[in-house]
């Protein structure tokens, strides 16, 4: 064999990294050697009991049940199915479009008008609220649909041994004290406690978050054991990677460990988002004062100017009609579901509006790390013989990196015989496949023996024939498989590497050496396995353990191997903490792992809180400790459900994401809920607010820039819009309090507001990230919709759009302009201002007079000529005349209009110089 030229040569210490110690909570099995055997047998869980009492506790045997036996538990225990919360009915989520008191004002009007029997009036307004119902109505529906494609949850099958015999059965069938067979690729149906166990690994982290396979057998454990340490148990909804085994029910349905887990979602109200709370407050007050002016004119009027009831209730529904943004959901709902739009494009799928927005206005990102932050593939990262160190690329499984020698230049196994014996045992010592299905590489096999087929091929080292093997068994922690090489019986042996340096005898290694190195390999949060070899009698055909355990091994070295960091991740990460966030993550694993993976991506890693932390602390004490720690490690669901909510009593906005249902809880008591769409479950799913199609991390950072580009669009929509119906209500109350003539009726105020919020308030939906946007600081949470800046222009301008209406009507009328014209004049005056002043707000601060203006956002142009369309045909359509009480203007009628639009660009644009001036 090639491998015996090796060398023996000990690395420089220099190049070893002193050990910090390894965590205490690494040590997780050793309380499983602690039976407590004073407690009465059936006092103790299912993990912590002989499996013959635990058959003995449920009234089963080894046999299984019988049909008879097993309908009958059945009827009492009821089938093994998850509850699932029933979705929101169509009523529903119709009434969450109407649930603001802006709408409850225009359905009152609409109320109104239809009693005193001015049915165009009612038409209209119910038009328009009908129509803001509809487009949230809708965009919740395609939600809903995308969301749907995305889920799989097939009951499995199961083999029960039901009258002696294994059959196949619905899952949803099972009972406890059945006895089911487990086999490679099965998802376990229920939570078994194990009757048998043969090399039976099984991936948990979808409850557990821990990428690391858990190797299964029948001995009881520690009754404090947590459930990612109960080696004795398989549980619903995990995954067989190998082996097989047999275990009897223990629990079904809501009593299974992740039912226990999807119960809790009950306890959990969701959060309203703060998009939500700012529109409730200022749709609340909006619609108070709007309420009491109208009152305080209809007196006034009423008193003043013995205007008729008819006359003052039309007045007021005018008012109403006018002083309310009626146009402002509809224009919140679109502008929030181009967000949606977008974010899908970028494998995001929003199941709520208002959820987009919220991620932009996050504090804090509480991360899951497994899949999340990390591929869920593990990943040979170092390789250590005797002779040298060497790190390997590539990530995940598939079979493309290059390996170097440690800090230096890349190698090749041609010239390294050390590493070519170290890829000759990962390429045989190996039952895992990998395969490439639809352009992306997949394993069938255990996650470790996948990293390490994925070096091996990237080494190219050959696969030979097998003559025998010696399957991995938890008891001796070894795999062997024999080969002829270089013409002589070869054992190659695959393990844990106290095992093979014990067996290493041939050549004895330098045991201070590889311990040290094994301790430092472990602090970086890499799970470490050994190689060795050992030359058997040419007649040998079979391999027993004896042939390990005999000794005469000759060590080869350590694979260092984890899962490792996406790529994209450490970017986004920087881009996420520049804008002011703070990121945690919170995880199942162990303290090692975690830290290895929060250095890599830029956490603050060195304040680790783990589970029993959690568990000892009070909650006041616990908001705390979440205010100064970025890692949270051994973490159970109620954990990281009260990590959560301690942050948001310390008045974070927390976006929550993860994938197992141990997530699910935190994901929708967070403000935002984040479950990944390819390995997250169905009850992550259903508890989140927004699905990752990608499972990536590096797409919530592109969310947050979303959402803060929706919430500036959203709140220059408002601005633009609100000076429009302060207008419009200040011409009203002003001409009812001086007993005038209206320069504009009630339809004409709806025609104006709805134009301008389908056309013009629009197209600021379409308006690009302004520069800087991830630099600055998440906004406060507490502010509201509306700064004092954006307050003060509100007023400036709608007193500008409102003497210019007035204005134009008064000047109409004493040049001898009948009614009908001058209003027409009046309107059309109120609808160039606005043309004028949607170029101001594209830019809050900044100057409109700029190239981009032209250039970044071409929809603004073709949503002005498109409102210039319907205002001319306002004007000049006899069945639009009739409508609206319109006429149609002569050409020297449009020159005021224009006018004045000009001079309102000019005001607005020279207030921003003077606060460009000021702020610098």
């Amino acid at each position: 064999m090639t491998a015996k030229s090796f060398r023996r040569d000990r690395c420089p210490s220099d190049r070893l990294e002193k050990s910090v110690g390894r965590a205490a909570d690494d040590l997780k099995g050793l309380c499983s050697v602690l039976s407590p055997l004073s407690a009465p047998a059936t006092s103790l869980p299912s993990h912590a009991l002989p499996a013959a009492d635990v058959l003995e506790n449920l009234k089963s045997q080894d046999s299984g049940l019988s049909s008879v036996e097993a309908s009958k538990r059945l009827e009492e225990n009821g089938r093994n199915e998850l509850p699932h919360t029933p979705p929101d009915t169509v009523w529903q989520r119709l009434f969450r479009q109407v649930n603001d008191p802006m709408i409850y004002v225009l359905i009152a009007a609409a109320v109104l008008t239809a009693f005193l029997g001015h049915w165009t009036d009612t038409i209209v307004i119910s038009a328009v609220v009908i129509i803001n119902m509809l487009v949230g109505f809708i965009q919740e529906g395609k939600a809903a649909d995308a969301l749907a494609s995305i889920r799989n949850m097939l009951s499995p099958e199961s083999a029960a041994l039901r009258d002696g015999v294994f059959q196949k059965i619905d899952a949803s069938e099972l009972v406890p004290g059945d006895v089911v067979k487990l086999a490679a690729g099965d998802k376990v149906p229920a939570d078994l406690r194990m009757l048998t166990a043969t090399n039976l690994h099984i991936e948990e982290s979808a409850l557990t978050g821990e990428a690391e396979a858990v190797v299964k057998n029948t001995d009881p454990v520690g009754v404090d054991a947590g459930i990612g340490d109960r080696s004795s148990m398989a549980f619903s909804g995990t995954l067989v990677l190998t082996g097989s085994g047999t275990g009897v029910v223990t629990a079904t349905g809501a009593g299974t460990e992740i039912g226990r887990i999807t119960t809790m979602l009950v306890d959990v109200d969701s959060v309203d988002t703060p998009l939500t709370r700012s529109m409730r407050k200022f749709s609340s007050t909006l619609a108070i004062v709007c309420v009491f002016l109208a009152i305080l004119m209809l007196v006034v009027a009423g008193l003043a100017h013995d205007t008729s009831f008819e006359e003052l209730i039309q007045s007021a529904i005018g008012f109403a009609v006018a002083a309310i943004p009626e146009g402002l959901p509809a224009v919140i709902a679109i502008t929030l579901a181009l967000g949606v739009q977008k974010m899908a494009a970028q494998n995001a799928i929003t199941r709520r509006l208002n959820s987009v927005e919220t991620l932009g206005s996050v504090t804090t990102i509480c991360t899951d790390k497994t899949g999340t932050l990390t591929h869920n593939e593990m990943t040979v990262r170092a390789l250590a013989t005797s002779a040298h160190l060497y790190d390997v690329t590539g990530t995940g499984y598939s079979p493309i990196g290059d390996v170097y020698l440690h800090d230096a230049e890349k190698v090749s196994v041609q010239d390294h015989p050390d590493l070519y014996a170290m890829s000759l045992v990962a390429a045989n010592v190996n039952d895992a496949e990998i395969y490439q299905e639809e352009g992306s590489w997949k394993l069938a096999g255990e996650p470790t023996d996948g990293g390490i087929r994925a070096f091996a091929m990237k080494t190219g080292a050959d696969t030979l024939p097998r003559i025998a093997e010696l399957p991995f068994d938890s008891a001796y922690k070894y795999m062997a498989t024999l080969h002829i090489i270089d013409g002589e019986n070869t054992m190659l042996v695959k393990g844990a590497p106290d095992r093979l340096l014990d067996r290493s005898t041939q050549k004895p290694p330098d045991r201070k050496y590889w311990e040290e190195l094994i301790e430092n390999l472990a602090s970086q949060g890499l799970r470490v396995l050994a190689a060795a070899y050992k030359k058997l009698p040419a007649s040998t055909q079979t391999i027993t353990p004896a042939d390990v355990d005999q000794g005469e091994l000759t060590f080869l070295g350590l694979y260092g191997i984890m899962d490792p960091p996406r790529e994209e991740v450490i970017e986004a990460m920087k881009v996420v903490q520049s804008a002011g966030i703070r990121v945690r993550m919170i995880t199942g694993d162990h303290a090692a792992t975690a830290q290895a993976i929060a250095r890599e991506v830029g956490i603050n890693g060195h304040n680790v809180v783990t589970g029993t932390e959690i568990t000892a602390a009070a909650d006041d004490e616990l908001r705390g400790i979440v205010d100064k720690a970025d890692l949270f490690v051994r973490t159970s669901p109620e954990h990281k459900l009260r990590i959560v909510r301690a942050l948001q009593e310390n008045g974070e906005v927390a976006s929550m994401t993860g994938d197992g249902v141990n997530d699910a809880p935190a994901l929708k008591q967070a403000d935002v809920g984040v479950a990944m769409g390819i390995k997250g479950t169905e009850a992550t799913k259903d508890a989140a607010d927004i699905v990752l199609a990608d499972d990536n991390f590096a797409t919530i950072a592109k969310a947050v820039e979303m959402g803060r580009t929706i919430f500036d669009n959203l709140r220059k929509a408002v601005v633009f819009m609100l000076p429009t119906n302060g207008a419009q209500g200040l011409v009203i109350f002003i001409a009812m309090l001086l007993g005038w003539e209206l320069p504009i009726t009630a339809l004409q105020v709806l025609w104006i507001n709805l134009i301008t919020a389908i056309t013009l308030s629009l197209a600021l939906s379409f308006e690009p990230a302004e520069p800087g946007i991830m630099g600055r600081k998440p906004r406060n949470p507490k502010s509201g919709l509306l700064d004092a800046s954006s307050v003060f222009r509100i007023v400036y301008v709608s007193l500008l759009l409102g003497g210019a209406t007035f204005w134009a009507f008064l000047g109409a009328r004493n040049a001898g302009i009948d009614l009908d014209t001058a209003r027409t004049i009046a309107v059309t005056t109120l609808g160039i201002g606005q043309v004028f002043y949607l170029l101001n707000s594209r830019y809050f601060e900044v100057s409109a007079l700029r190239k981009e203006l032209f250039t970044t956002n071409p929809i603004s142009w073709l949503c002005i000529t498109f409102m210039l369309i319907l205002q001319l045909g306002f004007v000049y359509l006899p069945f639009m005349q009739s409508t609206f009480d319109t006429a149609a203007l002569a050409p020297r009628d449009w020159v005021m209009p224009l006018i004045f639009g000009v001079v309102i660009f000019a005001i607005v644009e020279i207030e921003k110089f003077f606060r460009r001036l000021k702020a610098s």
